[in-house]
C-alpha cells in the first residue's frame, strides 16, 4: 500500500491532484462523464464581484504543445457563485473546494473574499493576484512584491480560511513576490499562472485572438512552472500548490519533488475531459514504478 495523503494548511486531501480554476468550470459539469469524487480537490472557476461576460471572441489559439487564451473572467459574480454555483457541487462532490477568487482593486478582493469566508462549503481560498489594478494604470498586483503584499494583508484581515496566493510567471524575480506573500500572511502559495503568448492568422495576417496576446499554457510550460516551483519552496515555509502544464502522474511526482503539496492540472482539461481520472488512477503505480510509499516523504526531495 502507498499513501496519496497530502494536508493543505490543515485540509486533508485523499490524493494530490487538483484541477486548476478556470480548466474544470465549476466541477459539476464533469460529474457527468466521472465520478469526480476521485480528485483531491478541486479549483472552482475564477470569480470576481460583479458578473462578467468575458473578452471579445476568439477568445482560444492553438499552438504546438499548449494553448493561448483571453477568456477574461468570464463568472456570473461571487453572489450568484455562492447561491447556486457552489451549491450545485456539493450536491455531487464531498471533498475540499477551493475558490478562486479575482478583482480589481484591494477593495473589491476583500468584499469577495469576505463573503467566501462566509460559505461553510469552501475550504481553501485562492486569491489570483494576475488582475490588472485599475487604480494603478492596470499593472497586475502579481507583478510587484508590494502591491502583493498589500492584497494578501487586506484579505487575511477579513478571513479565517487558508489564503492561498496565485501568482503570475510574468515578472522579473518571482522569487520576492512570494515571499512578499508570505510576509503579508499568506498561507500558501499557487504558481503560475498563463504565461502569455500570441499567435497569428496567416491568411487574416493579423492576431488571432481578439485581444491579441493571451495567456499560454498547456504542456510546453511544464519546466518553466517546475524552475518557479522549485526556487520558491528554497524561499518560503508555506505551502505550495505547483501548477502548470501537468499532464501526467510523472508530472505530478516531479512537482512535488521540486516543491509542490499538492498539484493543479490546467489545460490538459480542455484536451482530455478525463485528465485529472486518469492521473488520479495512475498516480500509484507510478509511485511503486520509483519506489515511492509516501507522497509526503517526496516533498522538495530535489533539493537534498
Amino acid at each position: 500500500m502507498v499513501n496519496t495523503k497530502v494536508s493543505l494548511s490543515g485540509v486533508t486531501l485523499t490524493n494530490p491532484v487538483i484541477p486548476a480554476s478556470g480548466t474544470f468550470g465549476f466541477g459539476y459539469e464533469f460529474n457527468e462523464i466521472y465520478d469526480i469524487n476521485v480528485l483531491g480537490a478541486i479549483s472552482i472557476k475564477g470569480t470576481t464581484k460583479e458578473p462578467r461576460f468575458g473578452n471579445p471572441t476568439p477568445r482560444i489559439a492553438e499552438c504546438s504543445s499548449g494553448l493561448i487564451n483571453s477568456i477574461g473572467l468570464q463568472n456570473p459574480g461571487i453572489d450568484k457563485v455562492i447561491s447556486e454555483e457552489i451549491p450545485k457541487l456539493r450536491e455531487v462532490y464531498y471533498k475540499p473546494i477551493i475558490s478562486n477568487i479575482s478583482g480589481f482593486s484591494i477593495d473589491e478582493y476583500v468584499e469577495c473574499c469576505q463573503k467566501i469566508d462566509a460559505v461553510k462549503d469552501v475550504d481553501i481560498i485562492e486569491v489570483n493576484i494576475s488582475c490588472p489594478n485599475v487604480h494603478n494604470g492596470g499593472m497586475s498586483f502579481g507583478t510587484s512584491p508590494e502591491n502583493a503584499r498589500a492584497v494578501t494583508e487586506a484579505v487575511k484581515k477579513v478571513t479565517t480560511k487558508p489564503i492561498y496566493i496565485k501568482l503570475t510567471p510574468n515578472v522579473t524575480d518571482i522569487v520576492s513576490i512570494a515571499k512578499a506573500c508570505e510576509d503579508g500572511g499568506a498561507d500558501g502559495i499557487s504558481l503560475i499562472n498563463t504565461s502569455q503568448g500570441l499567435r497569428i492568422d496567416l491568411k487574416k495576417r493579423r492576431p488571432i485572438i481578439a485581444n491579441k496576446i493571451g495567456g499560454f499554457s498547456g504542456r510546453a510550460i511544464f519546466p518553466i512552472a517546475l524552475k518557479m516551483v522549485y526556487q520558491v519552496y528554497e524561499a518560503v515555509k508555506i505551502p505550495i500548490m505547483g501548477i502548470g502544464g501537468v499532464a501526467t502522474a510523472e508530472d505530478v511526482i516531479e512537482m512535488m519533488m521540486a516543491g509542490a503539496t499538492a498539484v493543479q492540472v490546467g489545460a490538459e482539461n480542455l484536451v482530455n475531459p478525463y485528465a485529472c481520472r486518469d492521473i488520479v488512477n495512475n498516480l500509484e503505480r507510478v509511485m511503486q514504478k520509483y519506489n515511492i510509499k509516501d507522497l509526503n516523504e517526496i516533498i522538495g526531495e530535489a533539493h537534498k
